[in-house]
């Protein structure tokens, strides 16, 4: 039998579900019994605990340090004051991390680990170093370039990329180059470049069932439209709306058809907003035959997400690496990114300059990104599908195929 630590950084949810993908595609490659733990806190940690309710001794939380929320994204200047000083309930960041490393020291020597993978845990990379214990460090992210941040983050760039160089491998979570949607967020040092290997991106690899359509199936039939994706942590996710709302306003957006994708449980969001002005249910809508031009839902299930990005004419993101890849690597899809932060910059700076899709730094500009779009599809879509041909999505595979490498060498 084989022990495992999967330790999932817990900001935003991307690296929650590329190690899902990956947990999964881990139990088929390797024959061999697999004890799997994981670690995180917050939001991925009760997940966690739902997701595997009969493998509850097996779930650790462990409080990794986490930026602290700000309006739009995370706070930069609460973050560095949190360095020395507690901040809204949370601890110094020096006694935060003397904790978290000394919670994952006791659990490395409780469990003797065999592997671990970390996505974005960086602390786990230091520990399975000083053990000599292989490690495979997932990311999209080693040194990115910086644009509305100030140059004295440089440093901290720099102590990361150190931390992250402590693995055995550093799986990049994209195709490889030239098509490597996260180039900028890389900038690896002649130290990792050994060690680096692109694994293509994590997607879902299950096939989706063909179900009953369902009514927003139904309604979006035969429209053409914009797909409205907000994604993220809660800062993230509400900063995005903000956005949104204000090029709604405009009056260029009157018949400009749009669903927005809230990315939240919660069925109170799902609605119609007609070109009448007046609000229904999605059922009363598609009964009543509204001509709409908003539609309003909180949670996608698979079926019906894959058919709007299937449908749509473009979509609006915020630069997620996990979202981009979905829709301009298996959807061959053009983007208008919003951005908020520099990570997010740097991965739709890339797109807009492949002619994938197009960067705007002000909600002003939407409107203006949506025309040109449509004016120049054809360019758009003779790039996209070059990409998309591309386009490697079995990130998870390839990843659990390293993994089984390596265990088969430890015997």
């Amino acid at each position: 039998m084989f022990k495992i630590g999967e330790f999932i950084y817990p900001w935003g949810s991307g690296h929650y579900s590329r190690m899902m993908r990956l947990n999964d595609a881990l139990s088929n490659e390797i024959k061999d019994e697999l004890e799997v733990h994981f670690s995180s806190k917050d939001h991925v940690y009760q997940k966690l605990l739902k997701k595997f309710p009969d493998k509850k001794d097996k779930i650790h939380e462990i409080l990794m340090p986490t930026p602290i929320d700000g309006k739009f994204g995370p706070s930069i200047s609460k973050s560095l004051m949190n360095i020395l000083l507690p901040i809204e309930n949370n601890p110094s960041l020096i006694k935060q991390i003397m904790s978290y490393l000394r919670e994952e020291r006791k659990l490395y020597n409780k469990e003797k680990f065999d592997l671990v993978i970390n996505d974005g845990d960086m602390g786990s990379n230091i520990l399975a170093n000083n053990r000599n214990i292989p490690s495979l460090f997932v990311t999209n992210q080693f040194r990115p370039k910086l644009y509305n941040s100030r140059s004295y983050l440089y440093p901290s760039l720099i102590f990361i990329a150190k931390q992250i160089n402590k693995a055995s491998k550093i799986l990049v979570a994209d195709s490889p180059p030239p098509y490597t949607m996260c180039e900028y967020n890389l900038n690896f040092i002649k130290e990792a470049e050994e060690k680096v290997v692109y694994v293509g991106h994590f997607t879902n690899s299950k096939k989706i069932k063909n179900e009953k359509e369902t009514d927003l199936e139904k309604m979006v039939k035969n429209n053409e439209f914009g797909y409205w994706m907000r994604t993220g942590n809660k800062s993230a996710n509400d900063a995005t709306g903000e956005r949104y709302n204000e090029v709604f306003s405009k009056n260029e957006m009157i018949k400009e058809k749009r669903i927005i994708s809230h990315a939240r449980n919660e069925s109170g969001i799902d609605s119609v907003i007609g070109k009448d002005g007046k609000k229904y249910s999605i059922s009363d809508a598609l009964e009543k035959k509204i001509d709409w031009i908003q539609i309003d839902i909180g949670f996608l299930s698979e079926q019906e997400k894959n058919t709007v990005l299937d449908l749509c004419k473009y979509a609006v993101v915020n630069g997620s690496h996990t979202v981009m890849g979905e829709i301009m690597g298996e959807k061959a899809k053009p983007i208008i990114g919003i951005p908020i932060h520099d990570e997010n910059t740097n991965n739709i700076r890339w797109a807009d300059e492949k002619k994938l899709g197009i960067l705007v730094s002000k909600t002003e500009q939407v409107v203006g990104a949506i025309s040109k779009i449509k004016e120049n599809y054809e360019v758009f879509e003779e790039n996209l599908n070059e990409f998309s041909k591309n386009f490697v999505p079995n990130g998870a595979e390839n990843s659990a195929k390293i993994a089984s490498q390596i265990l088969e060498e430890k015997r």
